[in-house]
């Protein structure tokens, strides 16, 4: 028999009855399907971009996750890097909890959006775990927001701050790690062209990225060295911006942007010479 609670509101009494506990069991449920909801979607797109079970429809995993989901790729990399989050979080913040108990309803408060561990992504496994808890308590012992979050964050990185060293010009190599947005860059040299207090924006073989220091390991060349290396880049994204490119020449680029060596084989220089000069023939 269904137990009732008599409210008030306003000048009226509302009898509301109490769940059974079959709803109460299927509201728990539900509300942990909810709160996963974006775990579950980044861990899907996941497997559909590495075992590129949209290759039947659609030529590259950007096309498909705009035409199939109506969203950039750049957000379907927000899910998959959040649902990596969520299992740093439950693999090393609950091992000793139950399944059952991996929900912000049980004794582990965990992230129920993508929003609020974006700015957890880039952060070391380590770091991800100390912000979260920081940020739980901050939000007196609840689900906190992305904008909790990100001011931890930003406490935390101004805390442990570390003298930005690279220079202008510089040549670097991008180390891609977990970070998606760096997808296909590991081992890509680059160029520094700007300095900032976290990061560096650096000119690649097929473009500008902001990159934090982390993610870039000095390549320690000479001045000469880096000056060949700039005057590469400078040919590179020339051909890159003459709209003139068939896929085998990109696909020299691509090889030319990821030589661990500052300087080019006379193969690798004839190529490239090739390649500009069909690009001024197809121009003039």
């Amino acid at each position: 028999m269904l137990q009732e609670i008599v409210l008030e509101k306003g000048d009226q009494l509302v009898e509301v009855d109490e769940l059974t506990p079959s709803e109460q069991s299927d509201r728990l449920y539900l509300e942990r399907r909810v709160e996963r909801a974006f775990y579950e979607a980044g861990k899907a797109l996941c497997e559909l971009r590495d075992r590129r079970l949209y290759r039947s429809t659609h030529k590259t995993f950007e096309e498909y996750c705009r035409v199939r989901f109506g969203h950039s790729r750049q957000k379907s990399n927000y899910l998959i890097a959040a649902a990596d989050v969520f299992d740093n979080l439950t693999t090393n913040c609950c091992q000793n909890l139950s399944e059952s108990d991996l929900t912000t309803n049980g004794l582990q408060i965990l992230p129920t959006s993508e929003g609020q561990v974006r700015p957890l992504t880039k952060l070391e496994p380590s770091q991800q775990q100390e912000v979260w808890q920081a940020a739980v308590e901050e939000a007196g012992g609840k689900v906190p927001s992305g904008r909790v979050v990100k001011d931890v964050v930003q406490r935390i990185m101004e805390r442990t701050k570390v003298p930005n060293t690279y220079q202008i010009g510089e040549v670097c190599q991008i180390l891609a790690k977990d970070n998606p947005d760096l997808r296909g860059k590991g081992g890509c040299w680059c160029i520094v062209n700007q300095i900032g207090d976290f990061s560096c924006t650096v000119m690649t073989w097929d473009g500008d990225y902001t990159v934090r220091m982390d993610y870039l390991k000095p390549m320690n060349y000479l001045d000469q060295e880096c000056e060949q290396m700039q005057s590469l880049s400078a040919r590179i994204n020339k051909l890159r911006h003459s709209g003139n490119l068939e896929k085998a020449a990109d696909a020299v680029l691509k090889h030319l942007g990821s030589v661990n060596r500052p300087y080019l084989t006379d193969l690798e220089e004839k190529m490239l010479s090739l390649i500009e000069m069909e690009c001024s023939t197809k121009s003039s």
